[in-house]
């Protein structure tokens, strides 16, 4: 097995196992990302729901605000994993956030029954044109 598929296994590893901690009380959907840094760490995430569906927060969110704040700037892949099939794919907010931070990283999808098949993309792919905001330079 190439490192490549070790290091792609990892994170899906990593995010199966946080599926448990999903609070989905309203949709029944759980859903987990795992995003890994620059130096190799990775970082997981659920979602989070609320009776305001608008205060609910996705899984790939909820991983870089924490690997954002746990000081990781550079991101190169990120494993999404959820009880839906064929599988979910991130969000408009999130393909606008993972854009912003994250352009480079390869993403891949699976669900929690058919791990087996696995989409594979770019958060370039699934975000082609992003609102970035570039001051101008004095």
């Amino acid at each position: 097995m190439s490192s490549d598929m070790k290091a792609r296994d990892a994170l899906f590893d990593a995010a199966r196992k946080a599926t448990r901690h999903s609070v989905a009380t309203y949709s029944g959907i759980r859903v987990a990302a795992a995003l890994r840094a620059g130096s190799g760490e990775i970082v997981t995430g659920v979602n989070v729901e609320s009776a305001s569906y608008g205060l609910t927060c996705c899984a790939e969110r909820v991983a870089l605000f924490a690997a954002l704040t746990e000081g990781h700037r550079e991101f190169t892949a990120l494993a999404l994993v959820s009880s839906v099939e064929p599988c979910l794919l991130p969000c408009g907010a999130c393909r606008q956030l993972l854009a912003e931070y994250a352009m480079g990283a390869t993403v891949w999808c699976s669900n929690l029954s058919r791990p087996d098949r696995i989409y594979e993309t770019t958060v370039a792919e699934l975000l082609p044109d992003p609102l970035i905001y570039l001051p101008e330079r004095r």
